[in-house]
């Protein structure tokens, strides 16, 4: 009798036991699901900042490259009315001198458009890799270096950067800041622009009327850090606020609201030697 008893006992328990491991395999696969959904969303924010990038990328390369195609352009008519002067009458030897210094100087501008390209791809490089070695494993996680229309983006997270719900420099961010400080110092021909960007959400704090404020108080912060504590140049910097109006995610997802919380600091060559560069005239035009 008692054997008898055993035996559904026995059966009952090896049931309740299959049971428990379904139902761990299970909970194993809704876990690794919901992951991948994480994963995937989280992909799909980078692919859509990675899309607005290369778009500005190629409108740069498309515009350095207009200029280019017209000054090759100007030298090919340069070259055509040469050409057709010498198969003429001969209108002077002086006509002729001249257009061979204009074909002559459109040449060099060309190159000096190209060498400038170069050169100023080279030196962003050179900044973007040294910046990039000094920085620790963790801060990577909370630093995005980009070099987009020959200038150099480091976009910093606010949960790095400041105390939370605030516009203080958090003392974790002295390292960070003491690194792009040092490149900043390096780099002394290159001016800074510091920017400031929020989420969407509304803000009410004290003496914070909304996203305006709280964007360029951030960035305020980070430009009197880099001159009182890292000592950069003040007549280098500035301080701008874009508040919510330039996110780089969707703001209806927690991930894409933390991507906009960011301050961006950015590193270009000073605005008066870049157009001197540029708008330097051939030789031998007015």
């Amino acid at each position: 009798m008692k054997a008898k008893l055993l035996l559904p006992a026995i059966l009952l328990a090896a049931i309740c036991f299959q049971g428990c491991v379904s139902k761990k395999k299970y909970a194993q696969l809704q876990a690794d699901y919901n992951k991948s959904l994480d994963t995937n969303a989280n992909l799909k924010l980078s692919w859509q900042r990675t899309q607005q990038e290369l778009a500005v990328s190629q409108n740069q390369v498309q515009n350095l490259q207009s200029q280019i195609d017209q000054a090759r352009t100007n030298t090919a008519a340069l070259q055509a009315a040469l050409d057709k002067c010498l198969a003429g009458n001969n209108q002077g030897n002086v006509n002729v001198a001249k257009l061979a210094d204009q074909i002559r100087a459109s040449d060099q501008y060309i190159k000096h458009l190209v060498d400038l390209k170069n050169k100023s791809d080279s030196l962003n490089m050179v900044l973007t890799n040294n910046l990039t070695r000094s920085l620790t494993a963790d801060e990577k996680n909370d630093v995005d270096i980009k070099v987009l229309k020959g200038v150099v983006y480091i976009s910093l997270s606010d949960n790095m950067l400041y105390k939370s719900g605030s516009y203080q420099i958090s003392d974790k961010a002295g390292q960070t800041l003491s690194k792009i400080a040092k490149i900043i110092n390096d780099y002394s021909n290159y001016d800074v622009l510091v920017e400031g960007n929020t989420d969407n959400a509304p803000i009410s704090q004290v003496n914070i009327r909304n996203n305006w404020d709280l964007s360029a108080l951030r960035a305020s912060s980070v430009v009197q850090a880099l001159q009182n504590t890292y000592n950069v140049d003040p007549k280098r910097l500035t301080a701008g606020g874009r508040g919510e109006y330039n996110p780089v995610a969707d703001n209806s997802t927690a991930q894409g609201k933390s991507l906009n919380r960011r301050t961006e600091i950015i590193i270009t060559p000073k605005l008066d030697q870049f157009m001197n560069l540029i708008g330097k005239p051939m030789s031998g035009q007015q």
